[in-house]
């Protein structure tokens, strides 16, 4: 099994001193994801939670939507040349009757620890393959104070990244701050989908009042797992980009980006955050 950290000697330079030590690195190490046996997508990924990965990347695909669509989720033995498990290929088995759509079926997805599903930019796609639409009935409504919070809370719970200062992280909070689960990993969107297969296992789709947490920017690819997972609000501590934007507004997703400190720009779905509080503090 791989492991979530490394060591590897470095030679440090301080002020003009040289030194060699061991350094702590995050781990990356590629995962195969085959569905019911045929490969489907290879990720680079942080070793760890790799079921609930392969389960919250199908999810994002429109394939898995509850825990009962699922059958077993697997390492392949003899997954190497010599026969060994290298526990870096996991074979994902529906259950008996789910209908599995066509974009699964006769493709090859290659993603990597920073871009995601490269080339998947189609609000279409979301729209047609979506389980959910966002149902937070009523609205989830946050306060900027409780918004403004949460990166410290994320923060202070990424055991790993304290090590290495390596690895994104992604967190699912209740309305009223409550952090409900933490997932980090080399790329943002494993751990993302790490969160969302962890709700499927756990049987708690669709994410419909929980608020998404990420370390880095909203990509297309963040914005598609919320709305997939319906999950209602995204916030990332950077920059979102224009497809986020468009997705979010298309889908009633509220999206908040350059969340740090008490500023954070708002780019959809504004209705759930208390606004008229805010401005009148302002």
């Amino acid at each position: 099994m791989g492991r979530v950290t490394e060591r590897r000697k470095v030679i440090r330079i301080r002020d003009g001193a040289v030194s060699t030590r061991p350094d702590t690195l995050v781990a990356e190490e590629p995962l195969e994801i085959r569905l019911n046996g045929k490969p489907l997508a290879i990720t680079m990924r942080t070793p760890g939670d790799d079921f609930a990965l392969a389960a919250g990347f199908l999810v994002s695909e429109g394939v898995l939507g509850g825990a009962d669509e699922l059958q077993n989720i697997v390492y392949c033995a003899g997954a190497t040349v010599d026969g060994s498990n290298s526990y870096n290929v996991v074979d994902v088995r529906t259950a008996p009757g789910v209908v599995l759509p066509d974009i699964t079926l006769e493709r090859n997805v290659y993603t990597t620890s920073s871009c995601g599903l490269c080339g998947k930019a189609s609000l279409d796609a979301v729209r047609t393959t979506a389980r959910w639409t966002i149902d937070d009935t009523p609205p989830v409504r946050l306060e900027p104070e409780l918004l403004s919070s949460l990166p410290d809370r994320l923060r202070a719970a990424q055991r790993v990244f304290d090590r290495t200062g390596g690895l994104h992280a992604a967190a699912l909070f209740s309305p009223e701050g409550e952090l409900l689960d933490v997932r980090e990993d080399v790329g943002r969107h494993n751990a993302v989908d790490k969160l969302v297969g962890r709700a499927l296992q756990s049987g708690s789709l669709p994410l419909s009042r929980t608020v998404l947490l990420v370390s880095g920017r909203a990509s297309f690819e963040l914005a598609q797992k919320a709305v997939m997972a319906g999950i209602p609000v995204l916030a990332a501590v950077s920059a979102p980009s224009s497809l986020a934007v468009d997705l979010a507004a298309e889908s009633g997703l509220t999206l908040v980006g350059f969340l740090r400190g008490p500023s954070m720009n708002v780019y959809a779905g504004e209705h759930r955050i208390a606004l008229r509080a805010a401005a009148a503090q302002g």
